[in-house]
């Protein structure tokens, strides 16, 4: 069944019965849950406690829109700001359905891990909910906007959340990031507006026939390729991840790098105009982060560091679908379909791998910890697209779309199966890291155990579901011997390579920091350590020389009062001179005299 990219008026109709409501319900509950957490924070903690164990309880009306689809209907308030309108469509609806779902699941995991303000962190993470859900249910310009910004902005209080040295400089940092972001955003969709965009199914056809079409698409791969980790502006995610609790990492990896995808594939001409030179430019970007993300990586010892380099290397994997779509408009709609499938599998799977962290390090103890290990290898094996999983599924689709494209040579199918690959290396050596590190007291199966399980199982389903529905445009694998083989050489690939490179670290054949790294050969951020020493250096120079200019402007000033006082001293005695004689004195009393007639003249 083919499925147009974006809703519109004519496939979705106003909401009617009791779906009015259910959209109420979806944004006021979590935006009134977040309000009261605020409230009670310094007051009655029977009410906070209360607020935040059952807050996994406000996503529900979204999951239910998401369900119904269609049926839902669509929302305009024409009074609100410029006028707001939301609908489900075909790209919103799956991603609304994974946030609802992971959100929920991590809200659950905060209130069950014993996380401390769980209070804060979990208004922070129904705030950015809020703004998450808009970016994909968002219709029109200036909501898509709103919702962009409420979430980045509500992002750094999960950010910062631990409240060390190192979350505040990752604050930072992505706050700094985000900031760009929004800047170049809110430029673009100025000119998307002025050029007939205002409602978001207009937006493509408007950048396209825009004649500030290169600065719009400009701004919109800087915006929005922060967001998703885009190379070189991925800088800010091996930060935030580690710096932030495992709930807040599992839907900054699972969701939120998913709205920069969502805005370009809104936004961005795709399928309007064959556009070769921007897409090779992302396409190369793209590929880059997809495959340079496996040496700073592997060398990292916090195994939310390592998964985080993960998402970057799969969103890669995504930026070359949007870049094929926007060089080959004939593919655009299958490239377009095949990037939502693999955004819903990898929300999942890597949101479960992140919120797998925290239930290894709280529950992994007796029974429990082999089922924990094998829900861990299960998504594991998913991201990394090993046969019967949701990334197979994903994965056969993006190759599928893109046909015979090609970059510099080599086809993008041929290519974008080594991408598995490097998850496999980076997944492998955040596991051991994981299963090696320490672990708190054992609390037993609880909540967060039964929602990780669900999502464990719920991640796979719904990718097939999705591949199921769009099958008219997006392939679904087979269980054909080719097929499964495609599907699992780049994973064996990755575990020979593991095991090559772990031989000789064993032996004690290579240096120390090769065989066991520590983080420090190559820091979080990569990238952002010389530039923040770049910065630092300019800074200090920039000081320095105010420091001296204003040394140099002082002694300029000091030269200047000394001739000034000098001169009127000079001028003052001289004059005393004159008025102490009988004629400067008679001289004197003339001049005011006069000055005196004169004024008593004018006024008559």
């Amino acid at each position: 069944m083919t499925t147009p990219l974006v809703g519109t008026a004519d496939h979705i109709t106003s909401a009617t019965g009791p779906w009015p409501w259910v959209w109420a319900a979806a944004i006021l509950l979590p935006l009134l849950t977040a309000v009261g957490l605020w409230l009670t924070r310094a007051g009655s903690r029977r009410t906070s406690d209360l607020l935040t164990k059952y807050a996994a309880l406000t996503f529900v009306p979204s999951i239910a829109l998401a369900l119904a689809g269609p049926e839902a209907g669509s929302v305009e308030a024409t009074w609100l700001l410029l006028g707001t309108y939301l609908q489900v469509d075909t790209i919103g609806r799956p991603l609304l359905l994974v946030a609802g779902l992971l959100y929920g699941a991590a809200a659950i995991t905060v209130w069950s891990s014993r996380t401390e303000r769980r209070d804060t962190l979990t208004a922070f993470l129904l705030l950015s909910f809020v703004g998450n859900a808009g970016v994909f249910v968002a219709a029109d310009t200036v909501t898509f906007y709103l919702s962009f910004a409420l979430m980045s902005l509500a992002a750094y209080g999960l950010v910062v959340h631990g409240r060390t040295a190192a979350s505040r400089r990752a604050g930072r940092i992505y706050i700094g990031l985000t900031m760009l972001s929004e800047m170049a955003v809110l430029a673009a969709m100025l000119l998307v507006v002025q050029a007939g965009g205002r409602m978001l199914v207009d937006a493509p056809a408007a950048v396209a026939a825009s004649d500030h079409r290169n600065i719009v698409i400009a701004l919109l791969v800087l915006g929005f390729g922060i967001k998703a980790g885009t190379f070189p502006l991925h800088v800010w995610l091996p930060l935030a991840h580690p710096a932030a609790p495992p709930p807040a990492s599992a839907v900054l990896s699972g969701t939120m790098i998913k709205a920069g995808l969502v805005g370009w594939l809104r936004f961005l001409p795709l399928g309007e105009i064959a556009l070769p030179g921007w897409g090779a430019a992302i396409v190369a970007l793209s590929l880059v982060g997809a495959f340079a993300a496996l040496a700073p990586g592997v060398l990292q010892k916090d195994p939310k560091v390592a998964l985080a380099y993960s998402s970057i290397s799969q969103m890669g994997f995504l930026g070359v679908l949007v870049g094929t779509a926007l060089a080959s408009p004939e593919v655009a709609p299958a490239c377009v379909l095949a990037g939502i499938v693999y955004a819903v599998h990898h929300g999942i799977a890597k949101g479960g791998l992140f919120l797998g962290v925290s239930v290894w390090r709280n529950h992994a103890y007796g029974w429990i910890r082999w089922w924990v290990l094998g829900g861990l290898a299960l998504l594991a094996l998913a991201v990394a697209g090993a046969p019967f999983g949701s990334g197979a599924v994903a994965k056969y689709a993006s190759k599928e779309a893109l046909g015979d494209s090609t970059f510099l040579w080599f086809s993008l199918a041929d290519l974008l199966p080594f991408v598995g690959t490097v998850s496999t290396i980076l997944l492998l050596r955040g596991g051991w890291l994981l299963i090696t590190g320490s672990r708190e007291h054992a609390w037993g199966v609880d909540g967060a155990v039964v929602s990780w399980s669900i999502l464990i199982l719920g991640g796979t389903v719904l990718t097939w579901y999705l591949a199921g529905q769009w099958a008219g445009v997006v392939s679904v694998p087979g269980l054909d011997t080719t097929t499964l083989w495609d599907a699992t050489w780049p994973i064996l690939l990755g575990v020979a390579l593991a095991a090559v490179a772990w031989w000789p670290a064993h032996r004690r054949l290579l240096p120390q920091w090769a065989a066991h790294p520590d983080g420090e050969t190559v820091p979080p951020g990569d990238l952002v350590v010389p530039e923040e020493r770049v910065v630092e250096a300019v800074r200090t120079t920039l000081s320095r020389a105010s420091q001296a200019a204003s040394a140099a402007d002082a002694e300029a000033i000091a030269r200047v009062r000394r001739r000034w006082h000098a001169r009127s001293h000079d001028s003052a005695e001289r004059a005393d001179a004159h008025i102490g004689t009988w004629l400067g004195s008679g001289a004197a009393l003339a001049l005011v005299t006069a000055a005196t007639i004169v004024i008593v003249v004018i006024s008559v």
